[in-house]
C-alpha cells in the first residue's frame, strides 16, 4: 500500500484541523457586537442601505452590528482598514460598485480586491439613469449623441467624483459613441446635482434616489437608464442599449466582504444570513423604493462579479487614458 508523504499527511492533518476549528468558531458566532465599516460619510445613500441591513443583521443574530463610517480617500481609508483587521467575522465592509472602480483607476492601489478580501454577499443592484439639462438639447440618447459631436466644446458631464461608478460610468458611454464629452468632477453627488440643475453641466450618470425628484418636478430630462433591463420605476425609459449603444450594462450594487482568511464556516454563515435579508419583505421593500432589486447568491458569484467588474473598469481606464485620477 502506498502512503501519502508524511509533508502531505501533515498538511491535510492542519487543514482538517483549521475546519473543524471553524466550524467550531461558526456554531458559537457572534459572541459580540460586530462592526460594519462603511467606507463613506454618513447619511449618503450607501449608508442608508447599510444601516437597513445592520438592523436587520443584529435582529436576527442577537448581537449589536454597528456601522462605523470610514469615509476619504473614495473609500480606500475604510477598505484598508478592513483589509488590515482580524479575519474573525467580527469586522466587515459595507461596499457599493464604486470599492472596484476606485481600485481600477489608483496609480498605486490602496487594496487588492481579490487578495484582501474575503467576499460574503450581495444584497442588491440597481441601474444608474442618465439625466440631461435642457441647455443639451437632447431628448434622446441619439440626440445626446449628435448633439455632443457637432459643438465645437462638446458637452460635459458631471461626477460625484473621480473614480466613481457614475464617472466611469459616462467614460464608457463616451467610449462606446464616440461622443465628445469632457468630465467634470464634484465631491459628492450633492454639488454635482446642484451644478446641473444650474445647467454648468450638461448631462450626469447618477442613481435614482439622487435624481427622481427632479425628473418628476420636470427639471431634468430622463433619458435611460443603463442596466440591461427598464428600471420599474420608469416602465417607459429605454436602456442605454436599447437606444443603440452597443455592450452597455451598468448597474449599481452593494455588498458585504469580510477580511481575507476569515474561516469558511463563518462567511458561509453570514451569506446565509445575508441572502435571507435581502429576500425579506423589509429591505425589499427598501431597495424597490431606491430603484433597486435584492440580490442573492454565494460567496463564490459575488467573488465572480468583482473580478469581471474589476477587468471591465481596468480596460475602461486603460483606454480613456484615466490611470491616475484618484
Amino acid at each position: 500500500m502506498n502512503y501519502p508523504h508524511p509533508t502531505i499527511r501533515r498538511i491535510a492533518a492542519a487543514s482538517a484541523l483549521l475546519f473543524v476549528a471553524g466550524s467550531a468558531a461558526a456554531q458559537d458566532y457572534p459572541k459580540r457586537a460586530i462592526t460594519m465599516v462603511v467606507p463613506y460619510a454618513a447619511g449618503g445613500g450607501t449608508d442608508n442601505v447599510a444601516r437597513a441591513l445592520a438592523k436587520e443583521m443584529s435582529d436576527k443574530l442577537g448581537q449589536a452590528v454597528v456601522i462605523d463610517n470610514r469615509g476619504g480617500g473614495g473609500g480606500a481609508i475604510g477598505s484598508k482598514l478592513v483589509a488590515k483587521a482580524d479575519p474573525d467575522g467580527y469586522t466587515l465592509l459595507f461596499v457599493s460598485s464604486s470599492f472596484v472602480t476606485h481600485a481600477a483607476t489608483e496609480t498605486t492601489a490602496s487594496y487588492d480586491v481579490a487578495k484582501d478580501f474575503a467576499p460574503v454577499g450581495m444584497i442588491g443592484k440597481a441601474p444608474l439613469i442618465l439625466v440631461a439639462h435642457r441647455s443639451a438639447g437632447a431628448k434622446t440618447v441619439p440626440q445626446l449623441i449628435a448633439t455632443s459631436k457637432k459643438k465645437p466644446e462638446g458637452i460635459n458631464f458631471a461626477s460625484s467624483g473621480p473614480g466613481t461608478v457614475l464617472h466611469l460610468a459616462g467614460e464608457l458611454f463616451r467610449l462606446r459613441t464616440g461622443s465628445n464629452m469632457t468630465h467634470v468632477a464634484y465631491k459628492g453627488s450633492g454639488p454635482a446635482t446642484a451644478d446641473l440643475l444650474a445647467g454648468r453641466t450638461q448631462i450626469f450618470f447618477t442613481t435614482v434616489p439622487a435624481m427622481a425628484q427632479h425628473v418628476k418636478s420636470g427639471a431634468v430630462d430622463l433619458l435611460a437608464v443603463t442596466g440591461g433591463e427598464r428600471s420599474p420605476l420608469f416602465p417607459n425609459v429605454p436602456t442605454v442599449a436599447e437606444t443603440g449603444v452597443p455592450n452597455y450594462n451598468i448597474t449599481t450594487w452593494w455588498g458585504v466582504l469580510a477580511p481575507a482568511k476569515t474561516p469558511a464556516p463563518i462567511v458561509t454563515k453570514l451569506n446565509k444570513l445575508i441572502n435571507d435579508i435581502a429576500a425579506s419583505e423589509s429591505l425589499k421593500s427598501r431597495l424597490v423604493s431606491e430603484g433597486a432589486v435584492p440580490h442573492t447568491g454565494t460567496p463564490a458569484e459575488f467573488g465572480a462579479m468583482l473580478g469581471s467588474e474589476l477587468s471591465l473598469w481596468r480596460e475602461v481606464v486603460k483606454s480613456a487614458n484615466l490611470k491616475g485620477v484618484n
